[in-house]
């Protein structure tokens, strides 16, 4: 079954300061990173259940599924008619701090 894809404002924030980062220097690679990305995001409508969960590498019960694409990790979560893309981030820095941090501080406000 074909899913809505939704990107959470945090994403989308996510994927313009990694664009704006690389454009710094490299101004195609930036573009190039934009296109991967989002159609890496876009293959997710058709095949939600391609990424791994998260708590296949963690002790952590979430329902977190996670794509890569380069050097970044896409971290997502499949719902009755969505596919929603929660964060974008580099696979190098410490993204369970990240991203947990954000999801406790949503549950919590």
């Amino acid at each position: 079954m074909k899913r809505k894809i939704r990107i959470n404002p945090i994403a989308i924030s996510d994927i313009l300061e990694i664009k704006a980062y690389i454009f710094e220097d490299h101004p195609g690679a930036a573009v190039k990173f934009g296109n991967d990305i989002y159609s890496k995001i876009e293959e997710l409508a058709d095949f939600p259940e391609m990424g791994p969960r998260l708590g296949t590498r963690t002790n952590l019960k979430t329902d977190y599924r996670y794509i890569i694409c380069g050097n970044y990790l896409i971290f997502y979560k499949i719902e009755a008619e969505f596919v929603s893309i929660y964060r974008v981030l580099n696979g190098v820095r410490d993204y369970m701090s990240v991203l947990f941090e954000v999801e406790f501080t949503g549950d919590t406000n």
